[in-house]
């Protein structure tokens, strides 16, 4: 499985690539600015990127932006942002993207390898992977007029953990259920966001993405 790295803190890549390449993925070109990100995005057209949001020049969204204009040139790009704070606009702008895997984790995470390495194998995978924190921070900013507002508080701690990319079965152990119990709260997860039958898997990524669309971006 092939990946692109970005990140400007040399230490912080080279931790990166050892990590990845010891997981089993093969690191095609570790970058440290946006412009070098979007030639290398479409020049390798890897499995996976795994992207900083902060790059210079600017040092405010370059690598975002690389990675979003990246997915334009080529669509389905699977991209794995990371971030040292929740930045909620840019959480938004790049999950209402509905082509290809995406994922948001905070820096934090990358200190538990395993579940890092698999957030990698997710988004690569076309599914979604995002931080705790981050879904529990846009959950919170939520009004009436927002399609999950018919959705119970349990409904919404299912949402919340299939944004983090968990399995029915694992929501299932994380709340003490039956794996069935869980297959219903996704199917009236689905029926109430509107989303028509398909693959589930697809499904569970649009119902993620159907809440982000609803999120306003801050002023």
């Amino acid at each position: 499985m092939r990946v692109v790295i970005a990140e400007d803190l040399a230490l912080l890549r080279d931790g990166l690539i050892r990590l990845l390449s010891a997981g089993g993925f093969e690191v095609v070109e570790a970058v440290g600015n946006g412009p070098m990100l979007l030639r290398a995005l479409t020049e390798h057209r890897p499995d996976v990127a795994v992207v900083d949001v902060r790059l210079p020049p600017s040092f405010s969204d370059e690598g975002l932006r690389a990675a979003l204009e990246a997915r334009r040139r080529v669509p389905g790009l699977p991209v794995l942002i990371l971030s040292q704070y929740v930045e909620q606009l840019y959480a938004r702008e790049l999950l209402s993207d509905r082509s290809g895997g995406v994922g948001y984790l905070l820096k934090d995470r990358i200190g538990d390898v395993e579940r890092f390495v698999e957030s990698v194998r997710q988004v690569a995978g076309g599914g979604t992977a995002m931080d705790p924190e981050v879904v529990a921070q846009l959950l919170r900013r939520h009004t009436r007029d927002e399609p999950l507002a018919e959705l119970t508080t349990r409904e919404r701690e299912v949402l919340e953990l299939m944004a983090e990319g968990l399995s029915n079965l694992a929501i299932a152990a994380r709340f003490g259920v039956t794996d069935k119990a869980v297959g219903k709260h996704t199917n009236n997860i689905f029926a109430k966001l509107g989303l028509p039958p398909s693959d589930d898997h697809n499904r569970r990524v649009m119902a993620v993405l159907t809440y982000l669309q609803a999120v306003p971006r801050p002023s």
